[in-house]
């Protein structure tokens, strides 16, 4: 994984593993013999050129251990594939999950690596049919795929989308079907529910929209948002740490404001609900 190798400006990310899981998760590795909250997401959740992501800033204002289970570019399939996880999940007092994009998963179209689903792996007969004219072989990642796809056609680029988004739900369900309690899902983007950004093809969390999010609101605890404007991202992204050579990587971030403010109102969450 490009994120545990350290360069002039890098953050040490103390990769671990916990019991059984095949995941690397980000460090210091947490006793899991005391009261935990387990923390799922992705390379935000994570913290990726955050010195302490919010996972870190809710354990110290809580008083209780958080686990960091985020993984870079996951996608639900990260972690409906790993029973290990699950079953950590469950040993948890409470479970956080940062809501991921719709793109990262296995489909009726395509298929994801099943531990880092931002790599697409191959391409069904489905969308080779859908897309006669293109050679799949030249796409390596979910969103570079996408972007081709709709690029050549926007008609039937809406099909896939909706694909995306109906495998989404029920990923969804049946990663929450898994936990032994309510989860609180958060939502940490640029653009609130219902409303995507001026990107070409979106930015994070990809393809989710209200009826997505109300389609699933029923099975968990609590729904924390986050969202930022330009100027609070751009402010946050200045106290990222990397390298020069990461630079463009880390714009990409929703940066230090984001992570504060999540754990800000997952705290308050928790208060309200006594947890």
């Amino acid at each position: 994984m490009a994120y545990e190798s350290l360069g002039k400006g890098s953050l040490d990310y103390s990769p671990c593993r916990y019991k059984t899981s095949k995941l690397l998760f980000r460090g210091p590795k947490r006793d899991l013999n005391t009261p935990y909250v387990a923390v799922l997401g992705g390379t935000e959740t994570y913290g990726r050129f955050t010195e302490h992501p919010y996972p870190d800033l809710l354990e110290a204002s809580l008083g209780r251990v958080v686990v960091n289970f985020g993984c870079p570019n996951a996608g639900l399939d990260v972690f409906l594939n790993d029973p290990a996880l699950m079953k950590l999940c469950n040993g948890a007092s409470d479970v956080v999950i940062q809501l991921p994009g719709a793109q990262n998963l296995s489909n009726r179209f395509y298929a994801v690596h099943p531990r880092r689903n931002d790599r697409f792996l191959r391409a069904s007969s489905m969308l080779r049919y859908l897309y006669p004219e293109l050679d799949f072989t030249d796409y390596h990642f979910t969103r570079h795929l996408l972007s081709a796809l709709q690029s050549t056609c926007a008609q039937r680029f809406a099909v896939v989308r909706k694909e995306l988004q109906q495998a989404w739900v029920g990923r969804m369900k049946g990663l929450l079907s898994r936990l032994d309690k309510r989860a609180t899902l958060v939502w940490m983007s640029d653009h609130p529910i219902g409303h995507q950004s001026d990107d070409a093809l979106g930015s994070d969390p990809l393809f989710v929209d209200r009826v997505m999010i109300e389609n699933v609101r029923p099975f968990v605890r609590d729904l924390v948002h986050v969202v930022l404007t330009p100027d609070e991202i751009e402010s946050g992204q200045k106290g990222l740490v990397h390298s020069d050579m990461d630079a463009a990587a880390a714009h990409m971030m929703l940066g230090t404001l984001a992570h504060e403010r999540a754990a800000r109102k997952l705290l308050k969450s928790f208060s309200a609900h006594k947890v």
